[in-house]
């Protein structure tokens, strides 16, 4: 699926929520299911900084797409990393740098967090953008 198409089918799944408890239980389970990270990656090299809980982020490159993998030590935040690397995940790294990133606002979450929690996803949009941005120098 596209970048869009992911995004399309966030906002939608989002929509059946009819209040923002809902929405953060259906965050949390999301949190709850995402990949973890291997151990090995887990490392200070790889926590995001500008984000107020821990979060780990580790990308490759497999046939020329980006592969994501991620950890946080908050449930919320997993839940927000576990939606980002949804969309980026198995993406090319030009198509992440094309990308407009508007689920989060048509989704409400963006007005829904605390200010640190708010800038803590901008930090891990543009962790994400960076790895881009270096695998897509690779590729050249």
């Amino acid at each position: 699926m596209t970048i869009n198409e992911l995004q399309n089918e966030i906002i939608e799944e989002f929509s059946f929520f009819e209040n923002w408890m809902e929405r953060y239980e259906h965050l949390i389970e999301l949190g709850k299911s995402l990949p973890l990270i291997d151990l090995k990656n887990k490392t200070d090299d790889n926590i995001i900084k500008g984000c107020q809980s821990k979060v780990w982020m580790f990308a490759e490159l497999k046939k020329n797409k980006l592969k994501f993998t991620a950890d946080s030590d908050a449930i919320i935040t997993k839940g927000i990393i576990a939606l980002l690397i949804r969309v980026f995940s198995n993406q090319h790294p030009k198509d992440i740098l094309d990308s407009e990133i508007d689920f989060i606002d048509r989704i409400g979450l963006k007005e829904h967090l605390s200010p640190s929690r708010a800038n803590g996803m901008v930090s891990m949009i543009k962790q994400i953008k960076m790895y881009a941005i270096a695998f897509q120098t690779q590729l050249n």
